[in-house]
């Protein structure tokens, strides 16, 4: 998967304290991909779109 021009991002709540955190680039086409903010050049998840969207639907729901 060409990351080149993933736009990375974290959660508006992340402190930037470090700690776990996640980054997220909706910006490619057809994927959204997740990768650990800690470890820029490690791996990275890649989801459907629908796939994420019900991911944090369902996150969002949680009590």
């Amino acid at each position: 998967m060409d990351l080149t021009g993933a736009r990375w991002r974290k959660s508006t709540r992340s402190s930037g304290q470090g700690g776990n955190c996640v980054e997220v680039a909706g910006n490619l086409p057809g994927v959204v991909a997740v990768r650990d903010s800690k470890d820029p050049t490690g791996p990275v998840l890649a989801f459907a779109p629908h796939a994420w969207r019900a991911f944090l639907t369902r996150v969002a729901r949680r009590p």
